[in-house]
């Protein structure tokens, strides 16, 4: 008998990853798969009548019913109607607890009385004043305090419009016009290399490695050094929560300096994994950073900084002035509830907790994996976690068939319809981004709804295939 599923049940990586394989399945168990999908699917649409309709409302004037790609998902995605705390509730009456924190943008919550009453006051003084504001350059100095590689920084709406910034600043002053990128990265929604190129991605003379592989990235650096004006990498990647190795960063960090080369660290998301983000864990320095997500206190946000004769060049006084406008690039609401988030909400101590009770978390998923012998894994860092609900994938998809990809989407697709149907909202490629109002009760839960889910369904989900000379997930 499957587990009963209340829909008001709220509910560090592995020392060495499985060697990236496809996943196999016997026919039977792919078809049995399917069908527990199917059944799931069905489940939902009974379940979500309100979310239905409101999504098909959506797609009259919305191609494919939203304006975000991340957020859809089959049949439909669930409608929002209110959040609270770390509470999610849908349209159609259902509470969830909210493990997705809006992609990491949601670190706060959904409440905080600091940050409301901070969007309060700058909204009871004024929108839109046209000029600077009375916030901007305390949270200038705040970002600036938490990050010793910014010197100097500048906003931005968007970690997209971050990044774009920092590769047109490190184009303009080296004079040289490639950036090499990685497999699997993601910079933005014109920046994408999840799954090669994003058809959308913007021509420049991308240059694409291999993440975390040293002597590759070595040898293609001494080969094409001499070309790139930036090297641009998430210290952990957000796609599949992946993180860089250690020794892959210091190596990227010891040509740039050699070479001449712009290393900039895409930290949108992994910012909050210390009060300095990861590169102050790593005690690294890139030359730029890129930021955004929850440091807008749960408004739109980006920034980019970094060494000071590099962003001196945006002092509009200089005859030689790079030129960056942006409207909203200081909004009020912005800038207020930004500077109340990060000198209010996010101490160094409550970071600390938040993701210290993240990597338990993946410790605890992982054990249970083990423990029923099911292919998941739990990978990433601090509160970003990845839940690879058939083993961990082929870097850059290389090495899986059709089919074997089409078993492994369904599997994920099982883990995110089964968690909604538990009371846990999670994203659907499994990602999760802790908040700090959840507690160690609330990840028990959880954890707890990851097991029934592995006792129902664990055999269908598809297994690695075996790569000579890797171990076993």
């Amino acid at each position: 008998m499957p587990p009963s599923r209340p829909s008001e049940q709220p509910a560090p990586a592995p020392a060495s990853a499985p060697a990236p394989a496809s996943a196999t399945q016997p026919s039977g168990v792919s078809d049995a798969l399917a069908q527990a999908l199917a059944a799931a699917q069905s489940r939902y649409r009974q379940r979500y009548p309100q979310s239905a309709h409101l999504h098909a409302q959506a797609q009259r004037h919305l191609p494919g019913g939203s304006t975000r790609s991340a957020i859809h998902y089959t049949p439909f995605p669930l409608t929002w109607q209110q959040g609270r705390d770390q509470w999610l509730f849908d349209v159609d009456g259902h509470r969830y607890l909210d493990l997705l924190g809006e992609y990491s943008a949601g670190l706060y919550g959904h409440s905080d009385p600091r940050i409301r009453a901070a969007i309060h006051r700058a909204v009871d003084d004024g929108l839109v004043l046209g000029g600077p504001n009375r916030y901007e350059a305390h949270l200038a100095e705040a970002v600036c305090a938490r990050f010793p590689s910014i010197e100097l920084v500048r906003f931005t709406n968007s970690g997209t419009e971050a990044n774009l910034m920092a590769l047109a600043t490190a184009r303009a002053v080296t004079g040289r016009r490639a950036v090499l990128v990685f497999e699997g990265g993601y910079h933005g929604g014109v920046f994408n290399f999840r799954s090669g190129h994003g058809r959308l991605n913007l021509d420049l003379d991308w240059r694409v490695g291999e993440y975390n592989a040293l002597e590759r990235t070595r040898a293609l650096l001494r080969e094409e050094g001499g070309e790139l004006a930036a090297v641009l990498v998430e210290p952990l990647q957000g796609g599949g929560c992946i993180p860089a190795e250690t020794g892959f960063l210091c190596l990227l960090r010891e040509e740039c300096t050699r070479q001449g080369i712009v290393l900039i660290f895409d930290e949108v998301m992994t910012s909050r994994l210390s009060p300095g983000g990861l590169q102050g864990l790593l005690e690294l320095r890139p030359d730029l950073t890129t930021l955004g997500k929850y440091l807008g206190g749960g408004a739109s946000f980006g920034a980019f900084g970094g060494r000071r004769e590099l962003m001196q060049r945006f002092d509009a006084a200089r005859p030689d002035a790079f030129e960056h406008a942006g409207t909203f690039n200081n909004n009020v609401i912005s800038m207020a509830a930004g500077l109340a988030g990060l000198t209010e909400v996010c101490t160094a101590q409550a970071l600390a907790r938040l993701n210290g009770a993240g990597d338990a978390l993946r410790e605890r998923l992982n054990a249970i994996a083990a423990r029923h012998r099911a292919a998941l894994v739990a990978t990433g860092r601090g509160s970003l976690i990845g839940l690879h609900a058939a083993g961990l994938p082929a870097r850059g998809g290389a090495g899986a068939s059709d089919v074997a990809a089409e078993q492994v989407a369904r599997a994920g697709a099982l883990l995110h319809l089964d968690m909604l149907e538990r009371g846990f909202y999670i994203g659907r490629r499994g990602y999760l981004a802790l908040s700090l109002p959840v507690s160690a009760a609330d990840l028990e839960r959880f954890a707890l709804a990851v097991e029934a889910f592995l006792i129902e369904y664990g055999a269908l989900l598809p297994t690695p295939a075996p790569v000579s000379g890797a171990s076993p997930p």
